[in-house]
């Protein structure tokens, strides 16, 4: 790379980093739609996480009758010591093997320890009991789609979202370095095609159309596909239309060349004809926090490997770059026992980070942690088959795929580096920046909590 290209990238980046940082942004007028109208009420089903509160009703959903025990002889021990998390565990292991008279003994004291107005192990406590109630009931699928169904309105969830997005920087992280990525791949390209897999609210783009308006020589001709689940939690009500309307009026605005085309399909049924891609354009491939909802043969017997199945169609495409963003945790393959030790541990960190950024008694951070986070947490913990969408791998499982599809992996920008490790003073000093083998690592204190990485 010359060094006019150097410092014409490095003011690109510049540029996109001040508008990711940028908090002028009015984001509440990007949503305005109300999904009242589609709302259900599902408050028959007794769901203690949209009603915090009601957690000590939950002990009649659990069938009080007697059941081999491998943990009686140490539960008064276990008890006595009154550690949250040793009890969480424990209680777990009893759910594992049906022990409902230790199981009950334990919830009975859980109930009395966790609070979603705690310190952050209590808060995730509840929320793990939860999860553990509704296994236990065999509840978890029908109170994990009534969690999606009973949401607040697409406006007020947005906000909740737009909270999260701020006061911690896990989703930055994942948009500055895929975008980063995107726009060096596509520097010199006049014509640009970005196959987003889960579009949400399509904020992730917003900086990206901004910074290309102000790219040296133009903004070249952009071009976004945004895939959306239409019956996905992360679908979010508002619609694709509202998506491609707000991204159209952005570019408009920034004077950039600008086509939006929404695809209400799930993940598992995009196919390469879905995605009119042009032999003229330069095309990207986005990943952000998505992969892990598409199922693999692990899923159970007869599940088609659609994780595998669409690496090997974006490798077909011949993109130019394809991004990935992906929680670094295991929780796809691991036993019950073990995937909810790995969830208590990767979602402490999470909530021990909002605990520095929001009060215990902010209302806001409630809902942000209900909303936000508490249905992954029970999906995860409740729910088993192709009810448990959440289903993370490790980067090291990702980079495997990756590789048996056919993709390498792109070196690292040292201006994305760089402008990320900026973002990172913004915060709290206990978040961590590593890079090994090739990727990016956003952490809390010494536990990896996203991965980030490009291919070509």
């Amino acid at each position: 790379m010359t060094s006019q290209n150097h410092e014409n990238l490095a003011g690109f980046l510049d540029e996109l980093e001040s508008f990711l940082l940028d908090t002028n942004y009015n984001f509440d007028n990007c949503f305005s739609c109300d999904n009242n109208a589609n709302e259900q009420d599902f408050s028959s089903n007794g769901s203690s996480i949209t009603h915090p509160d009601s957690l000590s009703d939950t002990n009649n959903s659990i069938p009080d009758k007697p059941g081999p025990s491998t943990l009686a002889t140490d539960i008064k021990i276990i008890i006595q010591r009154k550690d949250l998390k040793e009890m969480l565990i424990a209680c777990a292991k009893a759910v594992s093997v049906n022990d409902i008279s230790i199981t009950n003994r334990l919830m009975s004291e859980l109930r009395l320890m966790v609070s979603v107005y705690g310190d952050p192990l209590q808060r995730l406590g509840a929320y793990m009991l939860e999860g553990l109630v509704a296994r236990l009931s065999a509840s978890g699928s029908s109170i994990y789609k009534a969690l999606r169904c009973k949401e607040p309105t697409g406006s007020e969830l947005f906000s909740y979202m737009h909270l999260l997005y701020e006061v911690c920087p896990y989703f930055k992280f994942g948009y500055l370095s895929a975008n980063g990525a995107i726009a060096e791949a596509m520097k010199n390209e006049k014509k640009i095609h970005i196959i987003d897999f889960q579009i949400v609210q399509g904020g992730q783009w917003i900086a990206l159309i901004q910074a290309l308006a102000a790219r040296p020589g133009g903004p070249p001709h952009v071009r976004i596909t945004g895939i959306d689940d239409p019956i996905s939690a992360r679908a979010r009500g508002c619609g694709l239309g509202t998506v491609g309307r707000m991204l159209s009026g952005l570019a408009e605005s920034c004077g950039v060349p600008f086509e939006f085309r929404g695809l209400a399909v799930s993940g598992c049924d995009v196919e390469a004809e879905h995605l009119g891609v042009r032999p003229e354009e330069a095309l990207a491939v986005n990943f952000a926090l998505t992969l892990h909802h598409v199922p693999d043969e692990s899923v159970g017997p007869g599940v088609r490997n659609h994780r595998d199945r669409l690496l090997r169609m974006v490798k077909g495409m011949s993109p130019k770059v394809v991004t990935l963003v992906e929680h670094e945790s295991n929780t796809n393959t691991a036993p019950f026992v073990l995937r909810f030790v790995e969830t208590l541990d990767y979602y402490l960190a999470i909530f021990e980070s909002i605990d520095v950024a929001l009060s215990r008694d902010d209302k806001e951070r409630v809902n942000v942690e209900q909303h936000c986070l508490a249905r992954d947490i029970v999906n995860i913990i409740a729910c088993e088959g192709l009810e448990r969408v959440e289903r993370h791998e490790m980067l090291g499982k990702w980079r495997v795929r990756f590789g048996m599809a056919g993709f390498d992996l792109l070196p690292l920008s040292p201006f994305v580096n760089g402008t990320i490790k900026a973002l990172l003073e913004r915060y709290c000093e206990k978040y961590t920046l590593k890079v090994r083998d090739g990727c990016l690592f956003l952490g809390w204190m010494n536990r990896d909590l996203v991965a980030s990485c490009s291919w070509m």
